[in-house]
C-alpha cells in the first residue's frame, strides 16, 4: 500500500505537468478541477464505506491542502516534471525530517549515512544533471511542498482518512474556486487537460490520499519522509519515459543512492517500533 501511495504521488508531477505543456488549460482551472474530483471521490469512497467513523476535515488543513495543489499547478508552468518533483519532496523531506527531530525521533549511525546517501542521491540529480530552475516556479514548488508537509503532519489522527480528505477537499476547493475567479481573464480550458485534472485529482489524489494515510500512523515521520525521497527518482523516471525528459548515468546513480539509502532507514526499524503520535 506504500508503494501504490508513493506511484500515485509520483504520478501527479507527470500528469501535472503534461497537461500545462500538452493542453490548453491553465493552471488555476486544473487545480479547481483537480481538488473538486478528488473531494467527489472521497465522498464516493465514504459512502461505499458505510461506517459510522468520526472525522469532517478542517480549514487549517485544507488551506495547506490548497497551498499545495495550487503551488504544484503553477509551478508546472515553468518547471519539469522531475525538477519539480525534487523541489516539492526536498520541502516535504526537510519539514517532516524537522518535526521529527524536534518530537524526539533519532536515528542510528547507519540510519543517519542511509539518510545521506539518500539526500546526497536526491542533489545529484538535481544540482549537476538538471538545470537550474525558474526563481519564480521553484519558490511556488518549495512552499507547496512545505505545506503538503504541514497537511501529512496535522492529519494525523484526525479520524477516519477517507472522511477527513473529503471534507478538506471540499474546502479546498472553495478557496481553488475563489482563486479561479481571480484568475478568470487568463480562463482556458480544453477537454484533454479537464481529464488530466480529473484523472489527478480522482486517483493519483483522492485514492493515493486515502492509501497513505492508512499507512502512515504505521510509521514514524522520519521514516514516512524518507520513503517520499524515492517519488522524485520515479517521477523522473517517468518524465524520461512519457515526456521526453533527458536521462544520463547520473539519472541511474542517484536512483541507486536514493532507493539505496531508503532501504538502509527502513532497514533500521525494529518491530515493535513506536508509532506516530496521535493526539
Amino acid at each position: 500500500m506504500t508503494l501504490l501511495s508513493v506511484l500515485a504521488f509520483a504520478g501527479n508531477s507527470l500528469i501535472c505537468r503534461a497537461a500545462l505543456l500538452h493542453s490548453r488549460t491553465d493552471p488555476s482551472s486544473f487545480t479547481t478541477m483537480r481538488l473538486l474530483a478528488g473531494a467527489l471521490t472521497l465522498l464516493l469512497l465514504a459512502r461505499v464505506q458505510r461506517k459510522q467513523t468520526l472525522g469532517r476535515g478542517n480549514w487549517l488543513s485544507a488551506l495547506a491542502l490548497f497551498v499545495y495543489a495550487a503551488g504544484f499547478s503553477f509551478a508546472y508552468v515553468s518547471l519539469s516534471a522531475a525538477t519539480g518533483a525534487l523541489l516539492l519532496f526536498a520541502a516535504v523531506q526537510a519539514c517532516m525530517i524537522g518535526f521529527g527531530l524536534v518530537a524526539g525521533e533519532r536515528l542510528q549511525g547507519h540510519q543517519w549515512l542511509g539518510l545521506g546517501l539518500a539526500l546526497g542521491g536526491v542533489l545529484i540529480l538535481l544540482l549537476p544533471g538538471l538545470s537550474q530552475p525558474p526563481l519564480t516556479g521553484a519558490l511556488l514548488m518549495l512552499s507547496a511542498g512545505v505545506a503538503w508537509g504541514v497537511y501529512t503532519l496535522h492529519g494525523r489522527g484526525a479520524g477516519d482518512p477517507i472522511r477527513v480528505n473529503a471534507g478538506n477537499f471540499m474546502r479546498a476547493a472553495a478557496l481553488a474556486c475563489a482563486l479561479s475567479i481571480f484568475f478568470l481573464k487568463d480562463l482556458s480550458l480544453d477537454w484533454l487537460g479537464v481529464g488530466y485534472a480529473v484523472l489527478s485529482g480522482a486517483i493519483t489524489s483522492a485514492i493515493g490520499y486515502a492509501i497513505w494515510y492508512r499507512v502512515l500512523p504505521h510509521l514514524r515521520a522520519i521514516s514516512a519522509s524518507s520513503l517520499q525521497l524515492s517519488v522524485p527518482v520515479i517521477a523522473a523516471l517517468g518524465g524520461v519515459a512519457l515526456l521526453g525528459e533527458p536521462t544520463s548515468l547520473r539519472l541511474l546513480l542517484s536512483a541507486v543512492a536514493v532507493l539505496g539509502g531508503i532501504a538502509m532507514v527502513i532497514a533500521g526499524k525494529r518491530a515493535d517500533r513506536p508509532r506516530l503520535p496521535t493526539d
